[in-house]
């Protein structure tokens, strides 16, 4: 499938997309601001982080109950409140107060990523069409232009608050055209369909952590990597995740168009190796441009990785129970977004950043041995929802 049909068919949760996009982009560009202006090492810098981590921890129960409150309305309900949410990283400087800011955007960047990932997954199911990658992609895109931006922002001295009050106001913008009602669901069918799909969920939401991992570790460290170990400026810092934003875009984008023609296992397990080894690129370059090169192989190579675990939830488990898979499996993966910083944090408070991509390079390996596992749990149909065979 085209990715313009693609993003035809699903242009309102793309919109979500790209919402989480131009925010975190923003922000990633902007971590060296915040560290300093907090002025904590590698190690306490990495555990504020794990605040995102608590904040979305909630998302597991609340985002459901969101989504059936707020119905057609949950989606640009959702945009509006992680827009404000990122107006406060600017204006607190207190270890303490910015591990709660880091709450409060973990909190709203799940409720939104959970409601537009179920969305998303409906959209296949209604039009028999693979549509994860195009709207991830919208995700990269996005991410990549307001990082590139935001370095250029950071050059001629604009504050993280005014950089994230443009925003705001782009993603009101944004968020006008998101109403969209969702699927409706037949309880006393759900009821008839037996246990919760755990299984399955576990599997493909481990899938997704991984890759959320891999890509946020570039997200939030890569501009430190390049300006702290590499010696670069800031707008060469923030061209770090703008490189992994470009490239996840061309991969998730090109993932649209070969959906149909490759099986999960093995996109899964060509991106995981790739990411791989861009990591160890990244780690063992002598310079900005060696490690705009390893960031640039990790996105290519990871960029379609999640949205294939996702698209996998969506139609291994039955309709009934489709929109709450596809829930928890984003939450899972979504954890992975978050806890990475911390971790890296930790990691390069012991051992160095170098180091700190060598552990991102392994930890990619593991993606490969959760796509064989769930090709064991079932057996699945061909071709089936417009995704290709496993």
């Amino acid at each position: 499938m085209s990715i313009h049909s693609a993003l035809r068919l699903s242009h309102r949760p793309a919109r979500g997309f790209a919402v989480i996009g131009v925010l975190w982009g923003s922000f990633a560009a902007q971590v060296p601001v915040f560290k300093a202006g907090l002025g904590v090492d590698d190690t306490l810098f990495g555990l504020i982080f794990l605040g995102t981590s608590l904040g979305l921890v909630t998302t597991i129960w609340l985002a459901p109950l969101f989504d059936r409150i707020l119905g057609r309305s949950a989606m640009p309900v959702a945009s509006m409140l992680v827009a404000s949410a990122f107006l406060m990283p600017g204006l607190v400087m207190h270890p303490a107060l910015f591990m709660g800011v880091m709450m409060a955007l973990g909190l709203t960047s799940g409720l939104l990523d959970v409601v537009i990932n179920a969305r998303v997954s409906e959209l296949e199911a209604a039009n028999n069409r693979s549509l994860m990658n195009a709207n991830h992609g919208m995700f990269s895109l996005a991410y990549a232009i307001s990082a590139m931006l935001t370095g250029l922002a950071r050059e001629v001295g604009l504050p993280p608050v005014a950089v994230f009050a443009c925003l705001w106001l782009v993603i009101a913008v944004l968020a006008s055209g998101m109403r969209l009602t969702p699927a409706p669901i037949d309880e006393a069918e759900r009821a008839a369909q037996g246990a919760f799909p755990w299984r399955v969920v576990l599997i493909c939401g481990g899938i997704v952590l991984i890759a959320f991992f891999v890509e946020a570790t570039v997200e939030a460290w890569s501009a430190l990597h390049i300006e702290r170990t590499l010696g670069g400026r800031a707008a060469e810092g923030a061209f770090g995740p703008a490189v992994l934003g470009l490239t996840m875009a061309f991969g998730r984008f090109s993932g649209q168009v070969i959906s149909g023609r490759f099986s999960e296992t093995s996109v899964i397990v060509i991106g995981s190796g790739l990411a791989s080894i861009g990591a160890l690129i990244a780690a063992a370059a002598p310079g900005p441009a060696i490690a705009y090169l390893g960031f640039g192989t990790m996105g290519l190579g990871i960029s379609v990785v999640g949205p294939m675990g996702l698209a996998l939830v969506g139609r291994l488990v039955r309709p009934g129970r489709r929109t709450a898979a596809v829930a928890r499996a984003a939450v899972i993966g979504f954890v992975g977004f978050m806890a990475a910083p911390a971790v890296m944090g930790l990691m390069s408070g012991a051992f160095g950043l170098r180091m700190a991509f060598v552990a991102v390079a392994m930890l990619a390996l593991i993606g490969p041995g959760l796509a064989l596992a769930i090709r064991a749990q079932a057996q699945f149909p061909s071709k089936s929802a417009g995704i290709s065979r496993l």
